[in-house]
């Protein structure tokens, strides 16, 4: 008997050792230790045998079947390694290739594709770009662009104060003093960013973006001015695009105005059908920046000197870049732009 234990377990070795795959050796388990086979059928009738049989038969058919599931374990860890690397490179996926289906590629916020486009006509215009702080000194904010103590963006309720000495800014202008220190005439930059104010509804927001512009050098007039604007607007507007100056008043320019434009949507305040224009009320005109020539105290608070108001000239402006969007797009509610909603958005791809 226990030779025929002994015959059993190296054929059963043998065959653990020849299997291929994993579903070999798992045929050669059942065959050897499945419950019809010759060994575990050995094992449960060890009771019948003689008493002075039972214990070197049992030892040596348990030591057998123990030997043999450890060779099948075994076996089967180094059949199953070599059967997953095998399908690992049938199966390679470059990972770096397109999805499929193919997703669409991401797109510009509109703001981001509005602000791009107004620094490209200014930079044709010959404007380079500047950047500054969106924590900025209150020199710099208020009191360098001549800024009356009791001017009401001063007050807390309507600006963000970090301390006594250092505000969110409310304007880009503040690099407009900033500018000028750095470099003296002639200056022509333009000044996007973000700017912070305590206003929130459907045509405010606590934080917005701005581009102010900034021109110094000999002999500039308000028709400079208006030359400058009447390309920026018919750029972005249309070439048919008329603009007009109202008088108006800001501490940091004299004279200033409000520039409006002519309304693209209608004709003399009518759109087709004959009713009144929803986006210009009716009156062919539409607001969408305020400007005008560079206050003379600005001009003399540059400590260097060179920018003697008596020698030098200059005008600026700013606009919201929420609401040159607004209006080429038709965009009816401002907070539309700061909701992150996918369908909006996709709108101006």
């Amino acid at each position: 008997m226990i030779e025929r234990i002994g015959r059993l377990r190296r054929e059963a070795e043998a065959a653990v050792e020849a299997a291929p795959d994993s579903a070999a050796l798992e045929a050669a388990r059942v065959r050897f230790l499945g419950r019809r086979a010759e060994l575990p059928n050995l094992l449960r009738g060890v009771a019948e045998l003689a008493p002075a049989q039972r214990g070197p038969v049992g030892r040596a058919a348990n030591e057998a079947r123990r030997a043999l599931e450890a060779r099948i374990e075994a076996r089967g860890a180094e059949l199953q390694a070599g059967e997953l690397d095998r399908r690992l490179a049938r199966d390679r996926v470059d990972v770096t290739l397109p999805g499929d289906p193919l997703r669409p590629v991401g797109r510009l916020h509109l703001l981001t594709v509005t602000r791009r486009e107004i620094e490209d006509v200014f930079l044709g215009l010959g404007f380079r770009i500047a950047e500054g702080p969106e924590a900025e000194l209150v020199h710099y904010n208020f009191d360098a662009l001549n800024h009356a103590p009791t001017h009401p963006a001063r007050l807390r309720s309507d600006s963000f104060y970090l301390d006594d000495e250092i505000v969110l800014r409310t304007h880009t202008s503040p690099m407009q003093v900033r500018a000028m220190e750095a470099q003296p005439p002639p200056l022509y930059v333009i000044v996007p960013g973000r700017v912070f104010r305590r206003d929130s509804d459907a045509t405010h927001t606590p934080q917005f973006h701005q581009v102010e512009g900034l021109a110094i050098d000999q002999d500039v007039t308000l028709a400079d001015l208006k030359g400058t604007l009447e390309a920026f607007a018919r750029a972005i507007f249309g070439p048919q695009r008329e603009i007009r100056l109202r008088p108006h008043f800001f501490p940091f320019t004299e004279p200033s105005v409000e520039v409006d434009v002519s309304c693209f949507n209608c004709v003399r305040g009518l759109t087709a059908d004959g009713t009144r224009c929803p986006l210009c009320k009716g009156t062919a005109w539409i607001e969408i920046l305020g400007a005008g020539m560079v206050h003379p105290n600005v001009l003399a608070g540059i400590g260097s000197g060179a920018y003697d108001p008596e020698r030098v000239q200059g005008f600026a402006f700013g606009m919201g870049i929420e609401r040159i969007a607004m209006l080429r797009h038709a965009v009816p509610d401002l907070r539309l732009l700061l909701e992150g909603d996918v369908r909006f958005s996709e709108q101006f791809g």
